[in-house]
């Protein structure tokens, strides 16, 4: 993996990198001896950055004699040479306080979280709403909106709320509904969500639910309502801050960030990568694999409560970002959500 990198080689390369990171510039050798202890002539320093360029670890920008570190630099650097700080005693304390200001709804904490890892970066804050396939059931309303047309809530034991609308086969009371909401509340409340699909197509197989006029139409309902996944959106925080990096003044590059903050679809698929891994991922974006995100890094954890709840949240910014502060910031917020979920839930 290293490639046989003495300790000279790799001292210089993590100078470069961290310098770049700190100023958005290409380092030059005159300024890797004059920052850093090397103990190296300027021109025993250009040397190994030559070779260090060689193996593909630096790039060399056309209008400059200085160099900076290519996604291959950042995967040692972040791999080998990283030495990743604790937040102080301070910093937490600051980020649990914007959790205990009020009583916050599921959607409302995630949006918070969000906002506080953007905030307190100064890049992009990303979270996922759980998927409510990784949910336990507390219970479902049924909200008559026209004859055949219901608006359906449902309420997860962790306080996340989806609503769905639904078309019947044909019109069903308000008491019909309100009873088909009391069986299955009664039913199925304190489940999991692929406990309560698989309940659902035994119930329906069974010939006497066809004689039942209340179960067969509660069933019916349920599983058109968990038909189909639910919950799973992004909430995208602070947009503006990474856009004003230097890095994003290619308009080209800032129009396909953009466009992947629009669609979203590439960063559900590298959250949702991340759910059933411990610890903090990091995701580099690069022309061959992670187009859309070219010239960034998003670094994310899942966050998770004892009831089964499991999501994503992190940061994205510039591929530059100093991730001995990004690395504990997303891993310490991740935790504080689990916790929190916990605590609202009991």
């Amino acid at each position: 993996m290293n490639e046989g990198l003495n300790e000279r080689s790799r001292q210089i390369l993590e100078a470069i990198i961290e310098d770049y990171i700190h100023t958005g510039e290409p380092v030059g050798s005159r300024a890797i001896t004059r920052r850093h202890d090397i103990g190296l002539s300027p021109a025993s320093v250009r040397n190994v950055m030559a070779d260090l360029e060689e193996l593909g670890y630096l790039a060399s920008p056309h209008t400059s004699a200085g160099r900076i570190p290519t996604e291959k630099g950042y995967r040692f650097y972040l791999n080998c040479l990283l030495q990743v700080r604790e937040l102080s005693r301070q910093e937490r304390l600051w980020i649990r306080q914007h959790y205990q200001r009020r009583g916050l709804q599921m959607e409302e904490l995630l949006r918070e979280a969000g906002r506080i890892l953007s905030t307190t970066s100064s890049y992009t804050g990303i979270v996922m709403v759980p998927k409510l396939e990784s949910s336990v059931f507390r219970r479902m309303e049924f909200i008559s909106l026209a004859p055949r047309r219901i608006m359906v809530v449902f309420i997860s034991q962790s306080g996340m709320v989806e609503h769905r609308l639904i078309e019947t086969d044909m019109p069903i009371t308000e008491g019909e509904l309100q009873e088909a909401a009391n069986y299955l509340n009664a039913t199925f409340s304190g489940l999991g969500i692929q406990d309560i699909k698989q309940r659902i197509v035994i119930e329906m197989a069974r010939e006497k639910a066809l004689y039942d006029d209340l179960l067969r139409r509660a069933i019916l309902l349920s599983s058109k309502v968990l038909e189909d996944d639910l919950g799973g959106q992004v909430f995208i925080e602070g947009t503006a801050n990474i856009l004003e990096q230097p890095e994003f003044s290619d308009i080209n590059r800032m129009k396909r960030l953009l466009r992947a903050f629009e669609q979203k679809s590439l960063l559900v698929e590298l959250l949702h990568q991340t759910q059933q891994v411990e610890g903090v991922q990091i995701f580099i974006g690069s022309p061959s694999e992670y187009s859309e995100i070219e010239g960034c890094s998003l670094v994310t954890a899942s966050y998770s409560s004892r009831r089964g709840t499991v999501g994503t949240l992190g940061i994205i910014g510039p591929t530059r970002m100093p991730y001995a502060m990004v690395i504990p910031l997303v891993s310490y917020t991740a935790s504080l959500v689990g916790s929190i979920l916990d605590n609202e839930a009991e």
